[in-house]
Protein backbone atom coordinates (compact mmCIF):
# COMPACT_ATOMS: atom_id res chain seq x y z
CA UNK A 1 0.00 0.00 0.00
CA UNK A 2 1.48 3.37 -0.27
CA UNK A 3 2.98 5.25 2.60
CA UNK A 4 4.43 7.99 4.29
CA UNK A 5 6.66 5.74 6.75
CA UNK A 6 9.30 7.65 9.36
CA UNK A 7 12.46 6.92 8.61
CA UNK A 8 13.26 4.69 11.69
CA UNK A 9 10.74 2.12 9.04
CA UNK A 10 14.10 1.45 7.32
CA UNK A 11 15.77 2.44 3.88
CA UNK A 12 14.23 0.75 1.01
CA UNK A 13 16.25 -1.48 -0.89
CA UNK A 14 17.15 -0.68 -4.89
CA UNK A 15 16.86 -3.13 -7.47
CA UNK A 16 19.00 -3.89 -10.26
CA UNK A 17 17.89 -5.57 -13.81
CA UNK A 18 20.09 -7.70 -15.85
CA UNK A 19 18.79 -7.04 -19.75
CA UNK A 20 20.49 -7.49 -23.18
CA UNK A 21 22.04 -4.51 -24.86
CA UNK A 22 19.37 -4.51 -27.79
CA UNK A 23 16.26 -4.85 -25.30
CA UNK A 24 18.27 -2.46 -22.79
CA UNK A 25 17.83 0.30 -25.45
CA UNK A 26 14.33 -0.60 -26.81
CA UNK A 27 13.38 -0.08 -23.07
CA UNK A 28 15.39 3.20 -23.24
CA UNK A 29 12.87 4.83 -25.47
CA UNK A 30 10.12 4.11 -23.05
CA UNK A 31 11.60 5.14 -20.05
CA UNK A 32 14.31 7.63 -20.32
CA UNK A 33 13.23 11.56 -20.32
CA UNK A 34 9.17 10.71 -18.68
CA UNK A 35 11.07 8.68 -15.68
CA UNK A 36 13.68 11.08 -15.15
CA UNK A 37 12.59 14.05 -12.42
CA UNK A 38 10.43 16.75 -13.85
CA UNK A 39 9.23 17.36 -17.40
CA UNK A 40 8.94 20.57 -19.53
CA UNK A 41 6.24 22.37 -18.33
CA UNK A 42 3.63 22.76 -20.97
CA UNK A 43 1.09 25.26 -21.58
CA UNK A 44 -1.29 24.44 -24.47
CA UNK A 45 -4.91 23.48 -22.72
CA UNK A 46 -5.40 20.32 -24.88
CA UNK A 47 -3.03 17.12 -25.90
CA UNK A 48 -1.99 17.19 -29.85
CA UNK A 49 -3.40 14.43 -31.51
CA UNK A 50 -0.96 11.78 -33.05
CA UNK A 51 -3.18 8.52 -33.77
CA UNK A 52 -6.79 8.07 -34.11
CA UNK A 53 -8.16 4.71 -35.12
CA UNK A 54 -11.53 3.55 -35.56
CA UNK A 55 -12.42 -0.32 -34.13
CA UNK A 56 -13.86 -2.35 -37.06
CA UNK A 57 -17.12 -3.27 -36.93
CA UNK A 58 -16.38 -7.15 -36.63
CA UNK A 59 -13.57 -6.47 -34.16
CA UNK A 60 -13.09 -8.97 -31.81
CA UNK A 61 -11.84 -8.81 -28.39
CA UNK A 62 -8.75 -7.96 -27.37
CA UNK A 63 -6.37 -6.35 -24.74
CA UNK A 64 -5.97 -2.65 -25.72
CA UNK A 65 -2.00 -3.34 -25.62
CA UNK A 66 -1.89 -5.83 -28.45
CA UNK A 67 -4.60 -4.35 -30.19
CA UNK A 68 -2.27 -1.21 -30.76
CA UNK A 69 1.17 -2.79 -31.29
CA UNK A 70 -0.40 -4.52 -34.03
CA UNK A 71 -1.14 -0.90 -35.93
CA UNK A 72 1.90 1.42 -34.30
CA UNK A 73 4.92 0.70 -36.12
CA UNK A 74 8.29 1.01 -34.20
CA UNK A 75 6.33 1.38 -30.52
CA UNK A 76 7.12 -1.70 -27.84
CA UNK A 77 4.44 -3.12 -25.82
CA UNK A 78 6.00 -1.65 -22.69
CA UNK A 79 6.12 1.54 -24.46
CA UNK A 80 2.05 1.38 -24.64
CA UNK A 81 1.03 0.48 -21.80
CA UNK A 82 3.58 3.29 -20.22
CA UNK A 83 1.17 5.55 -22.73
CA UNK A 84 -2.02 3.87 -21.00
CA UNK A 85 -0.82 4.93 -17.40
CA UNK A 86 0.06 8.22 -18.00
CA UNK A 87 -3.00 8.67 -19.68
CA UNK A 88 -2.11 9.62 -23.41
CA UNK A 89 -4.28 6.69 -24.85
CA UNK A 90 -8.06 6.88 -24.46
CA UNK A 91 -10.82 4.75 -25.96
CA UNK A 92 -14.13 6.78 -26.84
CA UNK A 93 -12.58 10.22 -24.95
CA UNK A 94 -12.39 7.86 -21.37
CA UNK A 95 -9.01 7.30 -19.13
CA UNK A 96 -8.79 2.80 -19.88
CA UNK A 97 -6.35 0.55 -17.98
CA UNK A 98 -3.84 -1.48 -20.30
CA UNK A 99 -6.69 -4.50 -18.82
CA UNK A 100 -9.30 -2.72 -21.76
CA UNK A 101 -10.58 -4.71 -24.25
CA UNK A 102 -11.45 -3.31 -27.49
CA UNK A 103 -14.96 -3.11 -28.62
CA UNK A 104 -16.30 -2.81 -31.99
CA UNK A 105 -16.38 1.03 -32.89
CA UNK A 106 -14.18 2.22 -30.31
CA UNK A 107 -12.60 5.21 -31.21
CA UNK A 108 -9.01 5.23 -29.55
CA UNK A 109 -7.12 8.01 -29.82
CA UNK A 110 -3.21 8.35 -28.77
CA UNK A 111 -1.83 11.94 -27.98
CA UNK A 112 0.66 13.90 -26.13
CA UNK A 113 1.00 17.33 -24.91
CA UNK A 114 3.61 18.43 -27.57
CA UNK A 115 2.71 18.48 -31.31
CA UNK A 116 4.97 16.79 -33.91
CA UNK A 117 7.66 18.66 -34.03
CA UNK A 118 11.02 19.17 -36.17
CA UNK A 119 14.22 17.40 -34.59
CA UNK A 120 16.42 19.58 -36.04
CA UNK A 121 18.24 21.67 -33.03
CA UNK A 122 19.44 25.53 -33.98
CA UNK A 123 22.63 25.66 -31.97
CA UNK A 124 22.33 28.94 -29.82
CA UNK A 125 25.54 30.78 -28.13
CA UNK A 126 24.35 30.90 -24.88
CA UNK A 127 26.69 30.78 -21.62
CA UNK A 128 26.93 27.35 -20.07
CA UNK A 129 27.79 27.05 -16.15
CA UNK A 130 29.90 23.65 -16.29
CA UNK A 131 30.51 22.19 -12.92
CA UNK A 132 32.85 19.53 -14.30
CA UNK A 133 33.28 17.99 -17.68
CA UNK A 134 36.20 15.45 -19.13
CA UNK A 135 36.17 13.60 -22.17
CA UNK A 136 32.66 11.35 -21.28
CA UNK A 137 30.83 13.95 -19.60
CA UNK A 138 30.08 17.37 -18.18
CA UNK A 139 27.96 18.37 -15.34
CA UNK A 140 26.07 21.79 -15.70
CA UNK A 141 24.32 24.04 -13.60
CA UNK A 142 21.29 25.26 -14.60
CA UNK A 143 19.61 28.49 -13.94
CA UNK A 144 16.03 29.05 -13.13
CA UNK A 145 14.32 29.34 -16.13
CA UNK A 146 15.86 27.94 -18.73
CA UNK A 147 13.68 25.13 -20.69
CA UNK A 148 16.45 21.88 -21.18
CA UNK A 149 15.16 21.02 -24.32
CA UNK A 150 13.00 22.30 -27.42
CA UNK A 151 9.21 21.94 -27.23
CA UNK A 152 5.96 23.32 -27.76
CA UNK A 153 6.16 27.28 -27.25
CA UNK A 154 10.04 26.60 -26.17
CA UNK A 155 11.97 26.20 -29.33
CA UNK A 156 14.74 28.18 -28.69
CA UNK A 157 16.76 29.21 -25.75
CA UNK A 158 17.10 25.80 -24.53
CA UNK A 159 19.88 24.03 -22.87
CA UNK A 160 20.62 21.71 -25.78
CA UNK A 161 20.53 24.93 -28.31
CA UNK A 162 23.37 26.07 -26.27
CA UNK A 163 24.63 22.38 -25.96
CA UNK A 164 24.49 21.69 -29.91
CA UNK A 165 26.29 25.04 -30.21
CA UNK A 166 29.23 24.52 -27.06
CA UNK A 167 29.62 20.60 -28.56
CA UNK A 168 29.75 18.68 -31.79
CA UNK A 169 28.72 15.19 -32.10
CA UNK A 170 26.53 15.01 -28.59
CA UNK A 171 25.17 11.33 -28.54
CA UNK A 172 21.09 10.84 -28.68
CA UNK A 173 19.41 8.18 -27.08
CA UNK A 174 17.24 6.45 -28.84
CA UNK A 175 13.97 7.18 -29.21
CA UNK A 176 14.47 11.00 -27.93
CA UNK A 177 15.80 12.55 -31.31
CA UNK A 178 16.38 16.07 -31.00
CA UNK A 179 17.72 15.96 -27.46
CA UNK A 180 21.46 15.09 -27.77
CA UNK A 181 23.63 14.51 -24.65
CA UNK A 182 20.16 13.93 -22.74
CA UNK A 183 19.77 11.21 -19.93
CA UNK A 184 17.60 13.39 -17.75
CA UNK A 185 16.02 16.92 -17.42
CA UNK A 186 14.57 19.26 -14.95
CA UNK A 187 11.72 21.27 -14.76
CA UNK A 188 12.43 25.42 -16.42
CA UNK A 189 11.33 26.46 -13.06
CA UNK A 190 13.57 24.36 -10.72
CA UNK A 191 17.65 25.34 -10.79
CA UNK A 192 20.19 23.13 -10.30
CA UNK A 193 22.93 20.36 -11.17
CA UNK A 194 22.15 17.82 -14.72
CA UNK A 195 24.20 15.61 -15.89
CA UNK A 196 24.92 15.68 -20.06
CA UNK A 197 26.63 12.78 -21.83
CA UNK A 198 29.42 12.90 -24.48
CA UNK A 199 30.06 9.63 -25.82
CA UNK A 200 27.64 6.52 -26.40
CA UNK A 201 29.62 4.68 -24.11
CA UNK A 202 28.74 7.36 -21.55
CA UNK A 203 24.98 7.89 -22.11
CA UNK A 204 24.45 4.10 -21.94
CA UNK A 205 26.23 3.40 -18.40
CA UNK A 206 24.47 6.90 -16.88
CA UNK A 207 21.32 5.89 -18.36
CA UNK A 208 21.43 2.44 -16.86
CA UNK A 209 22.18 4.22 -13.45
CA UNK A 210 18.93 6.12 -13.70
CA UNK A 211 16.71 3.09 -14.87
CA UNK A 212 18.37 0.71 -12.10
CA UNK A 213 17.66 4.12 -9.60
CA UNK A 214 21.56 3.97 -8.64
CA UNK A 215 21.44 7.56 -9.33
CA UNK A 216 21.99 9.87 -6.19
CA UNK A 217 20.00 13.08 -5.86
CA UNK A 218 19.17 15.43 -3.37
CA UNK A 219 16.93 18.60 -3.95
CA UNK A 220 16.06 21.58 -1.42
CA UNK A 221 13.14 22.93 -1.74
CA UNK A 222 10.82 25.52 0.58
CA UNK A 223 7.90 24.38 1.64
CA UNK A 224 4.71 25.72 3.01
CA UNK A 225 4.31 24.63 6.74
CA UNK A 226 6.38 22.00 8.38
CA UNK A 227 5.97 18.01 7.22
CA UNK A 228 5.49 15.62 9.93
CA UNK A 229 7.65 13.66 11.12
CA UNK A 230 10.25 15.49 9.99
CA UNK A 231 11.79 12.66 8.41
CA UNK A 232 10.35 10.38 6.27
CA UNK A 233 9.41 8.69 3.01
CA UNK A 234 6.66 9.33 0.69
CA UNK A 235 5.93 6.46 -0.99
CA UNK A 236 3.05 7.05 -3.54
CA UNK A 237 2.15 6.61 -7.30
CA UNK A 238 2.15 9.33 -9.23
CA UNK A 239 1.20 10.16 -12.63
CA UNK A 240 -0.67 12.44 -14.92
CA UNK A 241 -3.44 14.29 -13.91
CA UNK A 242 -7.01 12.39 -15.02
CA UNK A 243 -8.20 15.88 -14.81
CA UNK A 244 -5.21 18.25 -15.72
CA UNK A 245 -2.81 16.62 -18.35
CA UNK A 246 -0.30 19.12 -17.73
CA UNK A 247 0.05 18.26 -13.99
CA UNK A 248 1.02 15.38 -12.16
CA UNK A 249 -1.42 13.82 -9.30
CA UNK A 250 -0.51 11.29 -6.52
CA UNK A 251 -2.61 8.30 -6.99
CA UNK A 252 -2.36 7.25 -3.12
CA UNK A 253 -4.48 4.28 -4.09
CA UNK A 254 -1.85 2.61 -6.46
CA UNK A 255 -4.86 2.25 -9.37
CA UNK A 256 -2.92 4.59 -11.52
CA UNK A 257 0.28 6.09 -11.95
CA UNK A 258 3.68 4.65 -11.56
CA UNK A 259 5.83 3.96 -8.22
CA UNK A 260 7.34 7.19 -6.78
CA UNK A 261 9.62 7.34 -3.59
CA UNK A 262 10.19 10.88 -2.17
CA UNK A 263 13.26 10.75 1.27
CA UNK A 264 12.27 13.91 2.69
CA UNK A 265 14.24 15.52 5.68
CA UNK A 266 13.33 19.34 7.31
CA UNK A 267 16.30 20.88 7.68
CA UNK A 268 15.21 23.90 9.08
CA UNK A 269 12.00 25.17 10.47
CA UNK A 270 11.10 28.73 9.79
CA UNK A 271 7.45 28.71 11.60
CA UNK A 272 5.60 29.72 9.01
CA UNK A 273 7.92 27.55 5.59
CA UNK A 274 10.36 25.34 6.25
CA UNK A 275 13.92 24.17 4.12
CA UNK A 276 13.48 20.38 3.17
CA UNK A 277 16.05 17.98 1.90
CA UNK A 278 14.27 15.36 -1.03
CA UNK A 279 15.95 12.51 -2.23
CA UNK A 280 15.19 11.01 -4.84
CA UNK A 281 14.52 6.99 -5.35
CA UNK A 282 12.52 7.38 -8.22
CA UNK A 283 12.49 10.19 -10.73
CA UNK A 284 9.13 10.80 -12.08
CA UNK A 285 7.36 13.77 -13.39
CA UNK A 286 7.28 16.43 -11.05
CA UNK A 287 7.49 13.98 -8.65
CA UNK A 288 8.45 16.31 -5.46
CA UNK A 289 6.15 18.67 -6.42
CA UNK A 290 3.34 16.14 -6.41
CA UNK A 291 4.23 14.34 -3.39
CA UNK A 292 4.78 17.76 -1.38
CA UNK A 293 1.15 18.61 -2.12
CA UNK A 294 -0.02 15.40 -1.76
CA UNK A 295 1.67 15.95 2.29
CA UNK A 296 0.19 19.04 2.37
CA UNK A 297 3.35 21.21 2.26
CA UNK A 298 3.38 22.27 -1.15
CA UNK A 299 6.43 23.92 -2.59
CA UNK A 300 6.67 27.70 -1.99
CA UNK A 301 5.40 29.77 -4.60
CA UNK A 302 4.98 26.62 -6.89
CA UNK A 303 1.98 27.90 -8.80
CA UNK A 304 0.77 24.70 -10.64
CA UNK A 305 0.57 23.10 -7.34
CA UNK A 306 -0.84 25.30 -4.92
CA UNK A 307 1.94 26.93 -3.41
CA UNK A 308 1.50 30.21 -4.72
CA UNK A 309 -0.88 31.40 -2.04
CA UNK A 310 0.07 31.67 2.00
CA UNK A 311 -0.92 28.24 3.18
CA UNK A 312 0.41 28.70 6.72
CA UNK A 313 0.52 31.83 8.90
CA UNK A 314 -1.41 35.18 10.16
CA UNK A 315 -4.53 37.00 7.98
CA UNK A 316 -2.80 40.55 8.53
CA UNK A 317 -1.96 42.03 5.28
CA UNK A 318 1.41 43.08 6.53
CA UNK A 319 1.98 39.20 6.33
CA UNK A 320 0.18 39.41 3.12
CA UNK A 321 2.54 41.51 1.57
CA UNK A 322 5.74 40.18 3.37
CA UNK A 323 4.62 36.78 1.63
CA UNK A 324 4.14 38.65 -1.83
CA UNK A 325 7.63 39.92 -1.47
CA UNK A 326 9.08 36.78 -1.13
CA UNK A 327 6.95 35.48 -3.98
CA UNK A 328 8.40 38.45 -5.89
CA UNK A 329 12.40 37.38 -5.12
CA UNK A 330 11.64 34.03 -6.20
CA UNK A 331 9.10 34.62 -9.20
CA UNK A 332 9.07 30.13 -9.51
CA UNK A 333 8.75 27.24 -7.55
CA UNK A 334 11.25 27.36 -4.80
CA UNK A 335 12.77 24.17 -5.73
CA UNK A 336 17.22 23.35 -6.64
CA UNK A 337 18.67 20.34 -7.62
CA UNK A 338 21.42 20.25 -4.75
CA UNK A 339 23.60 17.70 -5.73
CA UNK A 340 24.27 14.83 -7.84
CA UNK A 341 26.21 11.44 -7.22
CA UNK A 342 26.79 8.88 -9.94
CA UNK A 343 29.52 6.35 -10.86
CA UNK A 344 31.93 7.69 -13.51
CA UNK A 345 31.38 5.79 -16.60
CA UNK A 346 35.35 6.02 -17.51
CA UNK A 347 36.93 5.31 -14.38
CA UNK A 348 34.18 3.10 -12.29
CA UNK A 349 34.55 5.36 -9.74
CA UNK A 350 31.82 6.84 -7.75
CA UNK A 351 31.64 11.08 -7.77
CA UNK A 352 29.61 13.46 -6.21
CA UNK A 353 29.36 17.19 -6.87
CA UNK A 354 27.09 19.85 -5.05
CA UNK A 355 25.97 23.31 -5.64
CA UNK A 356 25.59 26.91 -4.45
CA UNK A 357 22.07 27.72 -3.62
CA UNK A 358 20.64 29.85 -6.40
CA UNK A 359 20.80 33.95 -5.13
CA UNK A 360 16.65 34.09 -5.36
CA UNK A 361 16.54 31.38 -3.18
CA UNK A 362 19.05 31.84 -0.80
CA UNK A 363 17.55 35.57 -0.57
CA UNK A 364 14.25 34.64 0.01
CA UNK A 365 15.38 32.11 3.17
CA UNK A 366 16.97 35.13 4.64
CA UNK A 367 14.00 37.06 4.56
CA UNK A 368 12.40 34.32 6.56
CA UNK A 369 14.97 34.11 8.92
CA UNK A 370 14.78 37.58 9.75
CA UNK A 371 11.28 37.56 9.99
CA UNK A 372 10.82 34.93 12.70
CA UNK A 373 13.69 36.09 14.40
CA UNK A 374 11.45 39.52 14.55
CA UNK A 375 8.21 38.72 14.95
Amino acid sequence: MPSIQSKSAGKISGCSFVISKPYFWLLLSTFTLSEQEDFIEEEEESLFEHHRIVADAKQGLIRIDKFLMDRLPNVTRTKIQNGIHEGFVKVNDEAIKPSYKVHPHDVITVAFPEPPRDTDIIPENIPLNIVFEDEYLLVVNKLPGMVVHPAYQNWNGTLVNALSYHFQNLPEMTGNDGRPGLVHRIDKDTSGLLVIAKTEAAMTSLAKQFFDHSIERTYQAIVWGMPEPQQGTINVNVGRSLKDRRITAAFPEGDFGRTAITHYKVLKDYRYVSLVECKLETGRTHQIRAHMKFIGHPIFNDATYGGNEPLKGMVFSKYKQFVDNCFKIIPRQALHAKTLGFIHPGTNKFIQFDSELPTDFKEVIDKWENYVKYT
